[in-house]
C-alpha cells in the first residue's frame, strides 16, 4: 500500500529512527487523567462544589429580590475589584521587560529527536497549506516526526490526504471512534505514538517560524530540568484588520503572547497555554496525564497541572501566524467554548492541589478566574451603570458619574490599551488608535459569549464548538517581512 493509497498504518520515515506506527484500539484513546483516577473535567463540579454553587446562587437570587439596590452595589464592586486586578496586572506586564533567557544554537547532532502533533478534523481546504508550513521547517529530518491525526467520521479530509504526496517524515493517523471528540482527545491518541523527546501541537491554519523548534531545543537543553513547556507567540496576520473583530483580535493576542505570558514567565509564575505552538518535554507531559480529553481548552489546564506537579512554563520569541475569526459566527462560538474551558479549569483545579500552593494560586486568579469574573460581570454592569445614568438624565437632563468610577474605567481601559499597543509593537506593527478605543466596546461582546458559555458549561459542558475557517480572500501574509 502506496501512502497516497491509505493511512493505515502510518509509517514513520525509516531513516528518522522512528518504528512503525500501528493503528491502537479505541480503548486506549482516553484521557489519562480518569484512567490514572485523578481529576478531571469529566466531572464539571465535585459534590461539595456543586452544593457552594448551588447556596451563592440561592444567596444572589434573595439578595436581589429583598434588596436590589444592595445586590447591585455588590455587583458593582466586585466587577471593579476584578477590573482593577486585570487591569494593573497588564500595566505592570506591560512595564515588565522581555525574559532574557538566550540560549546558544545546537549542532544538529545536538538536537533531539521532536514530534510535532496536528490534529485536524473536517478541514481538508487547508491540508496542503498545512503541509507547506511543515516542510518550511528548520529542523534534520531524521530527528522530526510529523503526526497529522484526522477523526475516523472525516472522510474528506482523510481524501485530500490520500491525494498529496506527503514528505517522508509525514505520517497520518486516523483516531477511532470514541468520545469525546476533542482535540485533546486526537493529541492523546497521537502521544501513544510520538517518539520524539520533545512534542508540540500545532493546529491547521498555523504557519510556524522556520526556526522555531531550534529556538525550544536549544532553550530546553540550556536550561533547569523542571522547564517543561515553552509557549511561542501567537500572531495575527495582517488580512481582514480592517474589520472590527481582526483587528481587537489581533490587540487582545498581542496584549496576550507578546506582554502578559512573558511577564509571568519573568516573574516565575504559571500560565493558561495557547491551544498551539507549545512545545513539551514529553516524559514531564506523560507524568501529568497528558492532555484532559473533556477540557474544551486543554491547552490552559495542562499549563497549571505542570506548574502544580512542580514544573515551569517559559516562553520563547519565534512566533507562529495564525488569520483571526472575521464574522460574528465565527467568533462566538470560539470565544464560548474558550471561556467555558477556562471555567472548567478553575473548577478542576480549584479541588486540586493548587490552591495549597501559593504561587500557581496566584497565576490561576490573575489569569483565569480574573477573566472568567470580568467576562461574566462586563455586559450586565456596563448596562445597568447605563440605565441607572438615562434615569438620572432624564428628569434634568444633567448625568451625575461618580469620580471614582470614572477613574477606575480610565485606569482599566487605558491599562489594557497600553498593553495591547505595546504588544502590537513587539510583534513589529504600529498600535491605531481607533483599535486601542475599540477595546472597550470589544469587551461588551466577551460578556454575550459568556452567557452562552455558561448556558453550554450547565447543559453541555463537553461540547467542542469547532472554529470555522475564514474564507481566503488572498495568499497569506505570514510574517511581516513577507
Amino acid at each position: 500500500m502506496t501512502r497516497k493509497e491509505g493511512l493505515e498504518p502510518a509509517l514513520a520515515p525509516a531513516s528518522g529512527g522512528f518504528a512503525p506506527v500501528e493503528r491502537a484500539p479505541a480503548e486506549r484513546v482516553s484521557t489519562a487523567l480518569e484512567v490514572g483516577g485523578r481529576d478531571g473535567a469529566h466531572q464539571s463540579l465535585s459534590p461539595a462544589q456543586a452544593v457552594a454553587v448551588a447556596l451563592a446562587g440561592l444567596l444572589a437570587a434573595t439578595g436581589v429580590a429583598l434588596d436590589p439596590d444592595s445586590a447591585l452595589a455588590a455587583a458593582h464592586h466586585l466587577f471593579f475589584a476584578v477590573f482593577l486586578l486585570g487591569g494593573l496586572t497588564r500595566l505592570a506586564a506591560a512595564c515588565t521587560p522581555l525574559p532574557s533567557a538566550r540560549a546558544p544554537p545546537l549542532a544538529d547532532q545536538d538536537l533531539p529527536t521532536y514530534t510535532i502533533i496536528t490534529p485536524l478534523y473536517r478541514e481538508a481546504e487547508v491540508l496542503a497549506e498545512l503541509v507547506q508550513s511543515l516542510e518550511a521547517i528548520d529542523y534534520p529530518r531524521e530527528r522530526l516526526q510529523v503526526l497529522i491525526v484526522l477523526e475516523a467520521d472525516d472522510e474528506t479530509t482523510q481524501a485530500a490526504a490520500r491525494s498529496l504526496d506527503l514528505p517522508s517524515f509525514v505520517s497520518v493517523l486516523v483516531a477511532p471512534p470514541g468520545v469525546p471528540k476533542t482535540k485533546p482527545r486526537a493529541c492523546n491518541y497521537a502521544l501513544d505514538h510520538a517518539k520524539g523527546e520533545v512534542v508540540v501541537i500545532y493546529d491547521a491554519e498555523d504557519m510556524p517560524d522556520p526556526g522555531q523548534l531550534r529556538e525550544a531545543a536549544a532553550r530546553f537543553a540550556a536550561s533547569d530540568p523542571r522547564l517543561a513547556c515553552l509557549q511561542a507567540p501567537l500572531r495575527i496576520e495582517d488580512p481582514g484588520l480592517s474589520l472590527f473583530l481582526p483587528s481587537q483580535f489581533r490587540l487582545e493576542y498581542a496584549a496576550h503572547f507578546e506582554v502578559l505570558l512573558p511577564a509571568l514567565a519573568r516573574w516565575g509564575l504559571a500560565f493558561p497555554l495557547g491551544g498551539t505552538s507549545n512545545h513539551f518535554k514529553a516524559a514531564p507531559l506523560r507524568e501529568v496525564g497528558a492532555w484532559d480529553a473533556f477540557n474544551v481548552t486543554e491547552d490552559a489546564d495542562v499549563g497549571f497541572r505542570l506548574a502544580a506537579a512542580g514544573y515551569r512554563l517559559g516562553v520563547i520569541a519565534r512566533p507562529t501566524w495564525e488569520t483571526a475569526p472575521t464574522t460574528w459566527g465565527q467568533w462566538l462560538p470560539q470565544r464560548a467554548r474558550w471561556i467555558k474551558g477556562h471555567m472548567q479549569t478553575l473548577f478542576v483545579h480549584a479541588r486540586g492541589p493548587v490552591p495549597r500552593q501559593p504561587r500557581n494560586a496566584v497565576a490561576l486568579v490573575l489569569t483565569l478566574a480574573q477573566s472568567v469574573t470580568s467576562s461574566h460581570l462586563h455586559g450586565p454592569v456596563m448596562a445597568a451603570a447605563l440605565v441607572l445614568a438615562a434615569m438620572d438624565w432624564l428628569p434634568d437632563g444633567d448625568i451625575a458619574i461618580p469620580r471614582w468610577d470614572l477613574m477606575l474605567y480610565v485606569l482599566g481601559w487605558g491599562s489594557a490599551a497600553i498593553a495591547g499597543a505595546r504588544g502590537v509593537m513587539r510583534a513589529g506593527h504600529r498600535p491605531k488608535s481607533l483599535h486601542l478605543l475599540g477595546m472597550a466596546f470589544y469587551w461588551l461582546l466577551q460578556s454575550l459569549a459568556a452567557a452562552k458559555a455558561l448556558q453550554q458549561f450547565v447543559t453541555d459542558p463537553h461540547r467542542w464548538d469547532k472554529t470555522a475557517h475564514a474564507p481566503r480572500v488572498g495568499p497569506r501574509s505570514g510574517p511581516p517581512e513577507a
